[in-house]
């Protein structure tokens, strides 16, 4: 038996037209976006398959876009492999939501409203603050620790070898970019979102997530799920609550996440939902694992074609 970790896209992995061609081919992918619509009264679905960008790009639609267009990736997977065994899933940040309700501890109701409601306060957040994130390429987090010290900006996302992400005020991640190149790094390259992400700039969220959570029930998931606070799985409902309040200003420790799946054997990772930047950290952490993932109709195939090969093997 091949271990399977089920990995989940966050937020950036958005883009117009995410899920279209799913839908179009499945019936069943096309039930669970008019779902969406139901649960949210909201219609997703066009703004997932149409857009326009800046309203899809906006966090409180992202996150819920991301979490359906995941959703229905993974559902679909499950149809076309009967059987499908996994046996951990992680997330990347938003992502941990999906995972923890691939993992049955959220209902894919609450998963949804969830996820909305926690991309409206970040949003918020964001409104009340003057932040901006950065990728810094080329610098290993020991040489980056003194620059993010001396610019006063904090790690947000520790994602692969040679990819950090900065997070904090816009004036200070400018700096930030300065110093790093000083320091040797190759590039140092602004993201576009709306704000500083797992900073103390997001601190007003916080709260708001933490009592959110407090009124959803939940249940222990199925399987391990990698939280991003610790790299390590979760515990039971309450710490799942605290760790995913917690998430929301603290580092994502992508990075070590996988290594510790690795380290547990696991030899097979699928990302489900629209991009394929969680296989491409995977690679940068370890060539020698199995990446597949489901984003669209010809990566759905492929990735049903590789699991129906290794199964009859």
């Amino acid at each position: 038996m091949l271990k399977t970790a089920l990995l989940f896209a966050g937020q950036g992995a958005q883009y117009v037209g995410m899920g279209r061609d799913l839908a179009a081919r499945f019936p069943a992918a096309g039930q669970w976006f008019e779902r969406g619509r139901e649960v949210l009264g909201l219609d997703l679905t066009a703004i997932c398959f149409d857009g326009p960008e800046p309203e899809l790009t906006r966090t409180e639609n992202a996150q819920p876009a991301i979490f359906l267009t995941s959703w229905a990736a993974f559902q679909l997977l499950k149809e076309h492999v009967p059987g499908l065994e996994f046996h951990a899933t992680a997330g990347l940040s938003l992502g941990e939501l999906t995972a923890l309700a691939a993992a049955g501890s959220f209902t894919f109701e609450d998963a949804l409203r969830s996820a909305r409601q926690r991309g409206r306060f970040m949003q918020e957040a964001c409104d009340l603050t003057h932040g901006s994130m950065a990728a810094v390429l080329g610098l290993e987090a020991e040489a980056l620790g003194p620059v993010c010290a001396e610019a006063d900006v904090e790690v947000a996302n520790l994602n692969c070898p040679g990819q950090i992400v900065i997070s904090g005020e816009t004036e200070r991640i400018a700096k930030a970019c300065d110093l790093a190149k000083a320091k040797g790094a190759k590039r140092a390259v602004l993201l576009p979102v709306a704000g500083a992400y797992h900073s103390r700039l997001m601190a007003s969220a916080q709260p708001k997530v933490q009592a959110m959570l407090e009124a959803v029930p939940l249940q222990a998931p199925s399987v391990p799920v990698i939280s991003n606070v610790t790299a390590r799985p979760h515990g039971a409902p309450g710490d799942i609550r605290r760790r995913l309040a917690e998430q929301v200003i603290s580092p994502v420790r992508w990075e070590e996440s996988v290594r510790y799946l690795l380290e547990q054997g696991f030899v097979r990772f699928i990302e489900l939902g629209p991009g394929t930047a969680l296989s491409g950290f995977l690679k940068r952490i370890d060539k020698s694992a199995e990446a597949l993932h489901v984003a669209d109709v010809s990566s759905l195939e492929t990735t049903v074609a590789a699991l129906t090969r290794n199964h009859s093997n």
